[in-house]
């Protein structure tokens, strides 16, 4: 990989890729429109190739805008040519993202209720409703694809920076030997110092470390404070930010490569898996299949290191500290031999030397 790079961003500021809903007006999921929490990010399938969903996208807009504009002999007819591009394009897309974006941007509810009136919507009295529902229905999906190949370009061009994309979950910024701020992650990852990194952080981990931060043991909250401080200084309300720029360190004659900070935002009505382990892999699936490139994972937990392993994802596991030798059991196991029995023995013992003072004054 290059080390002379800037990664390509749009504004440095918040992207999402996203599609407005059936019905919705014509690009208003564009970034930091006052739409955009009525979108929905679209996520292709892990392994797709994002240049081939663009193209079939493409595709698929241009069969509508022709279902749309060519004159039919009946308004039944016309909607059995709809019916037919929508199994078409069920078919381009079904095998490059997920069902529910295939849902939003093709068998949306009314297609449901077009096909299920198939065979009671031949007569002439139901021709014109018949005509309204199916040009609404394919109106609704031209302007629905329009805005998923123009979100879907800017995703494109957002995340196709030379940089390594890392994915952290909460154990990391929690039990790593150093704190964010410090920590060398050229180093923690196996990579040239020269290298840009891009520090991903889902929703889910933001989410968790705002309740230890609360809820945790003392060194977990302070960790936790730490890192959402840092984000809150570097991002100022945003979701990307600069945390080390990069630097020629002329002592050491070597370049240091940027790393940079991303908050990874839920997309509107995702449902978070009930596992927040699963949920924090989940999410850095689907960036890997979005940037069409590898994650990589960063984890101090053995059980997190496992399920992104699982997931196909390359996983670093930070050591976890060294426990020391193994106590003897045998010792610790007998009675009167606990820390709190001994504080309770030498509880009685100076109770009984006050009182023998007493008693002798």
């Amino acid at each position: 990989m290059s080390t002379s790079h800037r990664p390509a961003q749009i504004g440095d500021d918040d992207a999402v890729l996203a599609l407005p809903a059936a019905g919705g007006g014509k690009n208003r999921c564009t970034v930091g429109s006052p739409w955009q929490d009525q979108c929905m990010l679209i996520t292709p399938r892990p392994g797709a190739n994002r240049e081939n969903l663009l193209e079939a996208l493409r595709i698929v807009h241009t069969a509508a805008m022709n279902a749309r504009s060519v004159g039919q002999p009946s308004a039944y007819s016309r909607l059995l040519h709809y019916l037919e591009w929508a199994e078409y394009s069920a078919r381009q897309l079904r095998s490059q993202i997920r069902t529910a974006d295939l849902t939003a941007l093709v068998l949306t509810p009314r297609h449901d209720t077009l096909l299920d009136g198939v065979g009671h919507l031949a007569g002439t009295d139901q021709q014109r409703l018949v005509n309204l529902l199916v040009d609404q229905e394919l109106a609704d999906r031209i302007e629905t694809l329009e805005s998923a190949i123009e979100l879907f370009q800017a995703q494109m061009t957002r995340w196709n920076g030379r940089e390594w994309f890392v994915v952290a979950d909460s154990s990391f910024y929690i039990h790593n030997p150093t704190k964010l701020a410090d920590a060398d992650l050229h180093e923690i990852l196996g990579l040239p110092s020269g290298e840009h990194i891009r520090l991903l952080f889902p929703m889910a981990v933001v989410d968790e470390l705002d309740s230890l931060k609360e809820a945790g043991k003392q060194q977990a909250r302070w960790r936790a404070s730490h890192t959402l401080g840092l984000l809150d200084s570097i991002l100022d309300g945003g979701t990307f930010g600069i945390l080390h720029r990069a630097q020629l360190n002329t002592e050491a004659g070597e370049v240091r490569g940027e790393i940079s900070l991303e908050i990874v935002l839920d997309q509107p009505g995702h449902v978070r898996l009930p596992i927040t382990d699963d949920e924090i892999i989940d999410r850095a699936v689907a960036i890997q299949a979005l940037a069409s490139r590898q994650v990589r994972l960063l984890t101090c937990d053995t059980g997190q290191h496992t399920r992104g392993r699982a997931a196909a994802l390359n996983v670093t596991k930070v050591p976890a500290k060294d426990p020391g030798p193994e106590p003897d059991w045998t010792t610790q196991d007998k009675p009167g031999i606990s820390l709190r029995a001994q504080r309770r023995e030498k509880q009685r013992a100076r109770s009984a030397e006050q009182n023998e003072d007493a008693t002798v004054g």
